[in-house]
């Protein structure tokens, strides 16, 4: 049963729960950040290249300004499956590996968009409802970085509604809300086998998101995308097991920030049967510093911080779409997205490296239905070096070490316009 702790309770665990906040001081990235940027079958099949493509509903992520393309009313749900967010660790002196748990990870999304006909300036609306972010890594109790990671949680859900509109006919923009709910967890031991800190909380907040889409001919089409950072305020608890039984807990907040994204694109249609793009996304992930932990002190009366120092990363997008007759396409892309940390901020708790992503995809669009299937590999290594960045004063134990990480993903889409 857990106890809250009085103030006498709270003096007494000030030590162990500033042990939580050294391990806490790195809860980072995953090659991609928290970003989640698989979001429809047929953008995945051909590596998410699609900014200054976005003809189906799931533009309302990729560019809401591309929703004016779409007649009628379309509705599509989708999902995709990360089987297993796998990665091998070796230790510097090669003595100790590890492997987090196999998990299948799904993300659903559901988009819906309608298009005035008879409108004296073409106008779209569309709504969204994704992930954009989230994160699930877990490691074995056993493993050698049991202090520096055991679980690691992250739920991000936005519903987004948008409008288009299409003032000449080459050119459309599109502006929207976005109201987004977020679900934080982790944990990781501290000093024992069996002692742990652990923190959860939720949050709520806004944001926005522009798209813009021009397209001077035919054959050549440019995309923008933005969308605003937001700051997410979570209200949750810290807990500590000390490994006896017993488990105290305190009221804990703290703020972050999530970045602001820029993506552009430019499509290029040789001949009806092919689409090819290339697209460059910026992620400004240094705006996530340090979080401060209210609610949760140290042995110096101070809120704890959890120290993190994140970098600005980017994705480098490529794509092609052969299409065949009475509807049948096949995709195939490759994106590369670049690290979103140190080596002196690393930790096991959220991998990171830079990652390779090769993708392939099929799908057909019917007089009424559509649909889409698509794969992906996601591959890279990191070697992080053992130094005092990373390394956990009172146990020894290092992040450092050789990561491999290999990620398979399956995705699919249907949609029905009516």
């Amino acid at each position: 049963m857990i106890k809250q702790l009085d103030q006498n309770k709270l003096r007494q665990s000030t030590v162990l729960l500033t042990l939580g906040s050294v391990l806490l001081g790195a809860t980072h990235s995953y090659g991609l950040g928290f970003l989640v940027p698989n979001q429809d079958a047929f953008a995945i099949g051909r590596g998410n290249a699609v900014a200054a493509t976005a003809d189906n509903p799931s533009a309302i992520y990729y560019n809401p300004a591309g929703i004016t393309q779409i007649p009628g009313t379309v509705i599509q749900f989708g999902d995709l499956n990360y089987l297993g967010i796998n990665v091998h660790y070796n230790s510097p002196n090669g003595a100790s590996q590890a492997n987090t748990k196999f998990e299948i990870v799904p993300i659903p999304e559901l988009y819906f968009t309608h298009s005035i006909s008879n409108s004296p300036v073409p106008i779209s609306y569309g709504l969204g409802i994704y992930a954009p972010f989230g994160l699930g890594v877990k490691w074995p109790q056993q493993s050698s970085l049991r202090t520096e990671a055991l679980n690691s949680r992250l739920y991000y859900i936005t519903i987004n509604p948008v409008i288009a509109v299409e003032p000449v006919h080459t050119l459309s923009f599109a502006v929207g809300p976005t109201f987004n709910y977020a679900k934080i967890g982790f944990n990781r031991g501290l000093t024992s086998a069996f002692d742990y800190y652990e923190f959860k909380g939720d949050a709520f907040n806004f944001g926005l998101t522009a798209g813009l889409m021009w397209k001077p001919i035919s054959q050549l089409s440019f995309g923008l995308d933005y969308k605003l950072a937001t700051d997410m305020n979570f209200s949750g608890t810290s807990t500590y097991g000390p490994g006896n039984g017993a488990v105290f807990s305190t009221g804990t907040t703290g703020d972050v920030h999530f970045p602001q994204i820029l993506s552009g694109g430019i499509s290029y249609r040789p001949t009806q049967n092919w689409n090819f793009e290339g697209d460059v996304d910026y992620i400004n992930w240094n705006t996530l510093g340090n979080v401060n932990l209210h609610g949760t002190k140290n042995i110096f009366g101070q809120n704890l911080i959890l120290a993190l120092n994140w970098h600005d990363s980017w994705q480098f997008k490529f794509g092609a779409t052969r299409y065949f007759g009475d509807g049948w396409y096949a995709s195939a892309g490759y994106f590369y997205s670049t690290s979103t940390t140190s080596s002196e901020d690393y930790t096991a708790a959220v991998p990171d490296a830079g990652l390779h992503v090769g993708s392939i995809g099929v799908g057909r669009n019917c007089e009424h239905w559509h649909w889409s299937l698509a794969t992906q590999l996601i591959g890279g290594t990191r070697s992080v070096p053992a130094d005092p960045g990373n390394t956990n004063p009172f146990t020894g134990a290092t992040s450092g070490g050789r990561y491999s990480f290999l990620v398979p993903t399956l995705a699919f889409s249907v949609g029905y316009a009516f």
